[in-house]
C-alpha cells in the first residue's frame, strides 16, 4: 500500500499586512551579541567557526545527476503534476524542488531538533525581549544574474509573502509586525508581543526574492516563467507536467559556507512526474530515475525482484525515521452538518479495520496511527500527569470526561474485515446520534440518507476504500469514492469542498506556531488551509497557546500532549497508520557518509556520485 508519508509537509499558518514603522534607534542593538545560529531555546549545537556539519563529507565531489519521485511537498506543490514555477502562492500547481533555487536568511543542521545557522545572513543579533532580530547580510551574496542580494531584498521578499503569499504563510508571519532594510547590509524584523517560539526561525528560512525582478512581474500569478534566484540551484529544462531539472550554479557565492560545504553535490537535480505508481515503478526499473522512496507496502514486498536488483545494480535499504511521524488519516470535514456530531465521526471510526487492511493489502507493514504527534515524546500516553490536568483544568466542564483518564485509542478488530462487535459498536453511536435505521439506510433528524463521499487523487489507494465503503454500506451509510485529478483536488480541498479526504501531515521535534494551521478556529475559515476537519474548538486554541508560549523543552512537552488528549478526544478523523522508517531504492552509482542525519533523510543534500559505481550500473544486465 500507499502510505502518504510523502503527502503533505508541514506549512504554516495566519496572515495581517505588514506596516510600516520609523527608522529604530541602533544603540541598544549594536551592543547585542552577535549570533552565528537561532534555535527555538536557544540551544545550538556548533560553535561560531564550525567548517560544516557532522553528517557531510566536506570533500565529496560534484557532479552527475540525481532523479527521483519527489517524496515531500510544500505550500501549492503537487506530486502529480506541476503548471507553475511559483510555489510560495495559492494559485497553481508548483514544480517540487523549486525552493532549491532560493537563499533563505539561514539554513536547518538536520541533526538538531530546530537549530539554524547563517546562510544568506552572517550573523543575527536579538533584542533581550526577543522581539527585535537584526539580520547581517553576506557583502558576497548574489542573485544567479549577478546583482547583489541586499537587505532591501529580504525586507520586500517577507513583506510580500506577508501580504500576498499562500495562506499558510501569511498566517504564520501574523506575529512579524515589520521588516526594514536599515541599510544594504543589515535587516530588521520586528515581533509582536508574545509572539509565536518558532516564528523567527520559519522567517528565516523564507525565499529571498529580488526585489529589482518582483518589481517587473506580478507575484500572486502562477506562471512557467523562471523566477530569478539566488539558490545553489537554478532552473535548468522542464517540461510541465513530466519533468523539471535543476542545475548546481558551479560558481556559486555560497558554495564554501558552512552550511553548504559538503551538501548539494549534484550538477543536475531532476524530479519525474507520474500520475500512476505502477507507472511510476516501471519507470524506475527501466531506469528513467535513479532513486525511489517507495511508499507502497504491495511494491516493497512484490516487485523488487527484476533483474537489476539480482545482479546488483539497484539496492535497497530501510533507513530509520526519527521525526514525529504525526497524523495520517481520512480527515472527516465538521463543517458538514452531518459530521458535527462526534458519535457519528467515532462511528466512522469503528467502521474501519485496520487489522485486515494492514494483513491483507499492506503486507503487515504498517503500525496503527492514533495521535498527531505519532513517533514521539509529546504523544499522550496513560493518564494525564498532574502539569497536564492544570493545563486542562480550565476546560473541565467543556471538554469530553475522557480528556482526563486515558487517551483515545482506536478500536482494534478481529482482523476480519468485518467485525461484528465494532460494527454493532458504530451502529449504537449512530442511532444516539439521532441517526437511526429505515428501510436499511440511516436517516437523520431532517429524513435525509446518510451519505458521504471519499476523496481521492490516486488510483493506489482504491482498494483501501472498498472494504471500508462495504462496512460503512452495511451500517446503512452510502458511501461512495471519487477519483479526480491533481488540480480538481486541489481546488476542492482548498475550498473545504469534500466529505472525507486523506491528508498526513508532521510536525517538526520543536511544534509551535505551526499547530495553528492544522487545528485552530482561526484556520478552520481561512480558505487553503491544512485544518482540513474544520477544528474549531476554544480549548484547542488555549492549548496551541500553550504549546507556542513554552520556555523550555520539559513545558513544550507537557503542553503538546494535554493538546493531543483533545485533538484525539474530537475524533476528528479516521486514523490510519505509520512506519518510522523510509523505504529506498536507488541504482548503485552514488557514495554517502557513513551516517544521516537523525532529523531527515538526507539523501539529496549529502550523497555523491561516484563514476565507478554509475559504470558498472550503466552496463547491461
Amino acid at each position: 500500500m500507499q502510505s502518504p508519508s510523502r503527502r503533505d509537509v508541514l506549512v504554516i499558518a495566519a496572515g495581517a499586512a505588514l506596516t510600516g514603522v520609523p527608522q529604530i534607534a541602533r544603540a541598544q542593538e549594536k551592543a547585542e551579541a552577535e549570533r552565528h545560529g537561532i534555535s527555538a531555546f536557544g540551544d545550538l549545537k556548533y560553535p561560531p567557526d564550525f567548517k560544516y556539519f557532522d553528517y557531510v563529507n566536506p570533500s565529496a565531489p560534484k557532479g552527475g545527476l540525481f532523479s527521483q519521485i519527489g517524496p515531500t511537498r510544500q505550500f501549492n506543490q503537487s506530486f502529480l503534476t506541476f503548471n507553475s514555477l511559483n510555489s510560495y502562492i495559492l494559485k497553481g500547481d508548483a514544480a517540487l524542488g523549486m525552493e532549491l533555487t532560493f537563499a533563505t536568511l539561514m539554513a536547518r543542521a538536520s541533526d538538531e531538533p530546530d537549530a539554524m545557522y547563517g546562510f544568506a545572513a552572517r550573523a543575527v543579533t536579538i533584542s533581550d525581549d526577543g522581539l527585535i532580530y537584526r539580520f547581517l547580510i553576506r557583502s558576497d551574496a548574489t542573485f544567479h544574474d549577478g546583482s547583489r542580494l541586499t537587505a532591501h531584498d529580504v525586507a520586500f521578499s517577507l513583506n510580500l509573502l506577508k501580504q500576498h503569499g499562500h495562506p499558510n504563510i501569511t498566517q504564520l508571519l501574523r506575529d512579524l509586525t515589520s521588516a526594514d532594510a536599515d541599510d544594504d547590509r543589515s535587516v530588521t524584523l520586528r515581533f509582536a508581543e508574545k509572539r509565536a517560539r518558532d516564528v523567527p526561525l520559519f522567517a528565516a528560512a523564507l525565499p529571498i526574492f529580488s526585489r529589482a525582478y518582483y518589481g517587473k512581474k506580478p507575484f500572486e500569478e502562477s506562471t512557467l516563467d523562471i523566477p530569478l534566484g539566488s539558490g545553489i540551484y537554478k532552473v535548468g529544462r522542464f517540461e510541465p507536467g513530466r519533468y523539471i531539472e535543476y542545475e548546481r550554479v558551479k560558481d556559486s557565492w555560497a558554495a564554501g559556507l558552512p552550511v553548504t560545504r559538503g551538501q548539494y553535490n549534484f550538477d543536475t537535480v531532476r524530479f519525474e512526474y507520474y500520475r500512476d505508481r505502477d507507472v511510476a515503478f516501471e519507470g524506475f526499473t527501466g531506469k528513467s530515475y535513479l532513486f525511489r522512496e517507495e511508499f507502497t507496502s504491495r511494491i516493497w514486498a512484490t516487485r523488487y525482484d527484476f533483474p537489476a536488483i539480482k545482479d546488483g545494480r539497484v539496492k535497497r535499504e530501510v533507513l530509520p525515521d526519527d521525526t514525529p511521524s504525526g497524523a495520517q488519516g481520512w480527515f472527516i470535514n465538521t463543517r458538514r452538518e452531518k459530521f458535527k456530531s462526534p458519535k457519528v465521526r467515532e462511528a466512522l471510526i469503528c467502521a474501519f479495520d485496520f487489522e485486515w487492511t494492514n494483513k491483507t493489502i499492506m503486507y503487515g507493514s504498517y503500525e496503527r496511527t492514533h495521535s498527531v504527534f505519532q513517533n514521539s515524546d509529546l504523544m499522550a500516553n496513560g493518564p494525564p500527569s498532574a502539569d497536564e490536568v492544570a493545563l486542562l483544568e480550565p476546560f473541565r466542564d467543556k471538554v469530553p470526561a475522557e480528556v482526563f483518564g486515558e487517551p483515545y485509542v482506536p478500536p482494534v478488530s478481529d482482523g476480519s474485515g468485518q467485525d461484528r462487535a465494532q460494527l454493532r459498536r458504530a451502529g449504537q453511536l449512530l442511532n444516539e446520534a439521532g441517526y437511526p435505521i429505515k428501510d436499511g439506510k440511516r436517516v437523520g433528524p431532517n429524513g435525509e440518507r446518510l451519505t458521504l463521499e471519499f476523496l481521492l487523487d490516486e488510483p493506489s489507494f482504491q482498494p483501501h476504500h472498498m472494504p471500508y465503503i462495504k462496512n460503512l454500506g452495511t451500517l446503512g451509510i452510502d458511501a461512495s469514492l471519487r477519483l479526480i485529478d491533481a488540480a480538481q483536488m486541489q481546488n476542492r480541498r482548498n475550498d473545504f469542498d469534500f466529505d472525507l479526504t486523506i491528508q498526513r501531515f508532521s510536525s517538526s521535534s520543536t511544534p509551535g506556531d505551526s499547530l495553528r494551521t492544522f487545528f485552530s478556529s482561526q484556520a478552520a475559515a481561512i480558505k487553503g488551509s491544512q485544518n482540513l476537519a474544520g477544528i474549531a474548538d476554544p480549548a484547542i486554541d488555549s492549548l496551541i497557546e500553550q504549546v507556542i508560549a513554552a520556555k523550555d523543552r520539559k513545558t513544550l512537552t507537557t503542553a503538546c500532549r494535554a493538546l493531543d488528549r483533545l485533538i484525539r478526544a474530537g475524533r476528528y478523523w479516521v486514523p490510519q497508520w505509520y512506519k518510522g522508517t523510509h523505504w529506498i531504492a536507488y541504482w548503485d552509482m552514488y557514495d554517502r557518509p557513513q551516517q544521516k542525519p537523525r532529523y531527515a533523510r538526507g539523501v539529496l543534500e549529502t550523497w555523491w556520485s561516484d563514476p565507478g559505481k554509475a559504470a558498472r550500473a550503466n552496463r547491461s544486465g
